[in-house]
């Protein structure tokens, strides 16, 4: 579908392209002349508000969809109504933010075409088909999230259930569908590129489902996940916070927290392939996250810092041999710099470095209230009553959100300049339709038109008063977990 969109793009414009050289048909047998060079700044603040705006509501619509039928299901094995109330409620959440999220990706979908005509052009065959069976899992998403929407009450309660399946399956197939083609562009294989130019198919399953897809697939799975059950956690730490004892509350907050703490040390995991991948695949990126210059053993970890012209980082904490015992488990091993890289191929260093250590510390911080939860958990099976965690629960919220922005921005500007890895720069893809920049200064308003428009439907939403029966306030804090009677103590 995508493809598509790209060729008619193409079809419609005056203007050739080669090699980021823009010339203008004239005369017969005249070559042209240059009209316009192509702004690549203003094209690529599109993409990245465009894309930074809709994987935060892409997020929700795996992590906090499946939060929503599992609610449910959960609610009628147990005849809870207080969670059956919350599970109806968050569904109408979910009616909210899907269009929403519906909107910035047909969005983004023309945007391939119209910003990156050199790309879709060019290798629309090859990495094509990730996106339009995109397009079949997103119309199925879309088509049952309508009826669990509005079947409640009208249809049994074991079909309404069985019509979430398709929802959490579809979503979590066009994230698959989405990573294949980033995946893709990656770590580009599948095609040959003729003498002229000519961009053949030579296997469209090595181009699909290309070695970097599984760990990419599985960290943005992950993530979906933390950044949704935190959000949501976020949403009810609040009124917790401020004294809050309804159980409706309790239960909004439990529920996505334990998701999202669940998933946490998992993505550590994952994370840690990820960066194994990108050290043995793109070293480049590894050496701009990490402000790496020399190519040597006993290679430090560098925290923070800037790196100067010259390759040295000033402000930055060290840790001596850090990075060696991170990549290959010893100080011996040597770690490839950015001088085994020409300039010109270089990422934007400080901006990367500073992306991979926020995605770290910020990670890392998450990982605090995660573990307190469960440890009190564990011990009393309820939440931590102290106040420092409940703050600490609401920063979580924004705090994965500004991970996963971190995260991305590691992923896509460390892959710079490459727009497909070391075969198409980005400078060669971008179109040179003039005004590029209006258009990004219009997806701002349409952009901030559209949070407020969400936020207001949510706090709508949110102002509507509690069914009687929700309106249950938690019991004490059960004792401690018991423990084991010592020989000198007496039965009980």
């Amino acid at each position: 579908m995508i493809s598509l969109i790209a060729r008619a793009t193409l079809l419609s414009e005056p203007a050739t392209h080669l090699l980021g050289v823009v010339v203008q048909a004239g005369a017969p047998g005249t070559t042209g002349t240059p009209v316009v060079q192509p702004d690549l700044v203003s094209a690529r603040q599109q993409m990245a508000l465009s894309l930074g705006w809709h994987i935060v509501l892409s997020c929700l619509g795996i992590g906090f969809a499946s939060m929503v039928v599992a609610t449910e299901f959960l609610a009628r094995r147990r005849h809870d109504p207080v969670m059956l109330t919350l599970a109806r409620r968050w569904s109408k959440a979910l009616g909210i933010l899907f269009p929403v999220g519906a909107v910035s990706g047909t969005v983004l979908s023309f945007e391939f075409g119209v910003l990156w005509p050199g790309l879709m052009g060019t290798f629309g065959d090859v990495f094509g088909i990730p996106f339009a069976m995109e397009g079949f899992a997103f119309f199925i998403e879309a088509i049952f999230i309508g009826i669990y929407v509005y079947g409640w009450g009208r249809m049994a309660p074991k079909l309404h259930m069985l019509c979430g399946i398709p929802i959490i399956v579809s979503g979590i197939l066009a994230a698959a569908f989405i990573m294949m083609a980033n995946a893709w562009m990656n770590n580009p294989t599948g095609f040959t590129v003729g003498p002229n130019g000519t961009v053949t198919v030579t296997d469209p399953w090595a181009a699909v489902l290309n070695a970097g897809m599984p760990v990419q697939f599985a960290h943005m799975l992950l993530a979906a996940f933390i950044v949704a059950g935190f959000l949501t956690a976020m949403v009810y730490a609040w009124p917790l916070l401020h004294g809050s004892r309804l159980r409706y509350h309790r239960l909004g907050f439990v529920i996505p927290f334990t998701v999202a703490a669940v998933a946490l040390p998992a993505q550590l995991f994952v994370g840690d392939l990820s960066v194994r991948w990108i050290a043995a695949n793109q070293p480049t990126k590894e050496a701009a996250a990490e402000a790496h210059y020399p190519t040597e053993a006993h290679a430090p970890e560098i925290l923070f810092g800037v790196m100067q012209p010259d390759g040295t980082v000033r402000w930055g904490i060290t840790i001596p041999d850090g990075l060696s015992i991170l990549t290959g488990g010893s100080p011996d091993t040597v770690v490839p710099g950015l001088d085994q890289t020409p300039p010109a191929e270089r990422p934007p260093v400080n901006i990367v470095h500073w992306a991979f250590d926020i995605m770290v510390l910020t990670g890392s911080f998450l990982l605090l209230p995660a573990a307190w939860f469960g440890w009190i958990w564990w011990r009393r099976r309820r939440p931590p009553t102290q106040k420092v965690f409940w703050w600490t629960a609401v920063a979580a919220g924004p705090l994965a959100v500004l991970c996963l922005w971190a995260g991305w921005t590691t992923t896509e500007v460390g892959r710079q300049p490459w727009v497909v890895y070391e075969v198409l720069r980005t400078a060669d893809a971008v179109s040179a339709a003039p005004g590029l920049r209006w258009g990004y200064y219009t997806l701002i308003v349409v952009y901030a038109a559209l949070t407020a428009a969400t936020i207001y439907g949510l706090r709508r939403l949110a102002a509507v008063p509690l069914p009687t029966h929700a309106l249950v306030e938690v019991d004490e804090a059960p004792p401690r977990r018991p423990h084991r009677l010592r020989r000198t103590e007496p039965a009980p």
